[in-house]
């Protein structure tokens, strides 16, 4: 083919989703974590989710605490509102938020030692209340900014670089949703980016709060042969529930689809089995994702899926009986008594 041919060919359309947005319109600023880190897989993950479903990105809130996973909503939906709360908070941060402007789209990243050790009730709360949000936990295992100390998802017995070895038992952030009422429990691999993608749609379309837990390994604190939390552990003990339609200095690591179960080795050449759910799994059965969960957790299986999904159960604007308009938008004559109806309540009393 000559240049002359070549050169008038007419340029490809970029792609655009029912927005007319290119997915680039929906990226943040550069991050700035480690090299390889699996966070930066999911900040990809949720661009894709949010592109493909056409979010307007001035009606989805951001919203974060305190971590090494609590900076990355800079690096997403960058035309978004944000707010990065303090260490544990933002469970209460994003059920202020959502009170007073009902129907914003709420994606909240937090980590395993922001949700799971000083957020701990927080988080419990916020699935009580059934807090229209999707609520991810980046969980790697460890305290990855303040250099490597064990959070409270770490495996007994497991071993850190700086912090010798783990004597306390592990809470599971999906059975502690579950058990906590949330009404959309799951679980994925930051390198299974198929299933993120899907398991992030699915929230994304969620009446109610959905929980993400996301196993993503830390390659500077937690990636070694003796760590669960470890790319190489996540790739070789994940077991899918069921089929729903990253490693990188390091790559990041990224797996495509599998039958059942699939080895994966880490950097550090250790490895990790990851299974899928099976196909005859029932994620509306909420006791047999207990059953589920609970035999996973006793024979150490890393299972990867929707363990439980509940649209019928009230939100927190329902259990309030909220109006349908956002109390942001309302005006003072409607949120306050008028002064007949106070001097009622006094008069009665």
């Amino acid at each position: 083919m000559s240049t002359t041919t070549a050169s008038k060919r007419p340029a490809r359309a970029p792609k655009v989703n029912a927005l007319g947005l290119e997915k680039s319109a929906y990226r943040g600023g550069p991050s700035t974590l480690c090299k390889g880190c699996g966070h930066n897989s999911i900040n990809q993950r949720i661009i894709n989710a949010a592109w493909a479903l056409g979010l307007d990105q001035s009606q989805v809130l951001k919203l974060s605490g305190i971590g090494c996973s609590s900076k990355t909503p800079a690096y997403f939906l960058g035309q978004s509102f944000g707010f990065n709360s303090v260490h544990g908070r933002m469970p209460a941060v994003a059920t202020g938020a959502l009170t007073v402007q009902r129907g914003i789209k709420t994606v909240a990243v937090s980590g395993d030692g922001d949700t799971a050790s000083i957020g701990f009730g927080q988080f419990k709360h916020a699935m009580r209340r059934n807090v229209p949000m999707v609520y991810i936990v980046e969980n790697n295992g460890v305290y990855g900014l303040t250099k490597g100390q064990f959070s409270a998802t770490a495996d007994m017995g497991q071993q850190l670089k700086y912090q010798g070895v783990n004597n306390l038992p592990p809470l599971d952030i999906c059975l502690e949703a579950l058990i906590g009422g949330a009404t959309f429990v799951a679980r994925s691999f930051a390198g299974h980016a198929r299933q993120v993608d899907a398991l992030l749609e699915a929230a994304l379309n969620h009446h109610g709060i959905a929980v993400i837990d996301i196993i993503s390994p830390c390659v500077t604190f937690n990636n070694h042969d003796g760590s669960t939390k470890s790319y190489a552990y996540g790739k070789t003990h994940e077991t899918p529930l069921h089929e729903l339609n990253f490693i990188p200095s390091y790559e990041e690591i990224e797996i495509g689809d599998y039958e059942d179960e699939i080895d994966v080795q880490l950097h550090d050449g250790s490895w990790i089995v990851l299974k899928q759910l099976g196909q005859d799994y029932d994620p509306t059965d909420k006791a047999q994702a207990y059953q589920t969960l609970f035999e996973a957790k006793e024979r150490h299986k890393f299972l990867t899926g929707l363990f439980y999904v509940n649209e019928d159960q009230p939100d927190l604007y329902e259990l309030l009986h909220m109006v349908d308009e956002p109390l942001a938008s309302l005006p003072e004559s409607k949120l306050r008594p008028s002064r007949e109806a106070l001097d009622e309540i006094m008069a009665g009393m």
